[in-house]
């Protein structure tokens, strides 16, 4: 098997809310999206599942910083996930995914890996 990545589009500007997330839905599953307009970068990306809860909710969280970290609170337990490395702060064995984030004009587009088995020509 091999694995290589590429740029999905995921949305589009308008569907971006400041200071927010939404939920999109890629080929690796739901991805948390956040918009921080005050930020550069300004989109974050990371899973949107919540390993505490066992819930698809971390796009619903509150977004903020701790120590001038981006974080967002899972909106169930309260647990801090920070946008730049998705590792929890409260508990350091637990990170949840994230994933590269660009604009592309109007679109959003997130950067995901691809895995391709090899196949061997008779």
């Amino acid at each position: 098997m091999t694995q290589r990545t590429q740029w999905d589009i995921v949305c589009t500007v308008d569907d971006l809310v400041p200071y927010s997330g939404i939920a999109v839905w890629t080929s690796q599953g739901p991805v948390a999206l956040f918009y921080l307009p005050d930020r550069l970068p300004a989109l974050f990306a990371i899973g949107h599942f919540d390993p505490f809860s066992g819930a698809n909710v971390l796009a619903r969280g509150i977004t903020g910083d701790i120590k001038g970290e981006p974080v967002v609170a899972s909106p169930l337990y309260k647990q801090h996930f920070s946008l730049l490395s998705g590792q929890c702060l409260e508990d350091d064995t637990v990170q949840v995914p994230t994933f590269r984030a660009l604009l592309d004009g109007s679109h959003v587009r997130l950067e995901l890996t691809q895995t391709r088995r090899n196949t061997i020509a008779a």
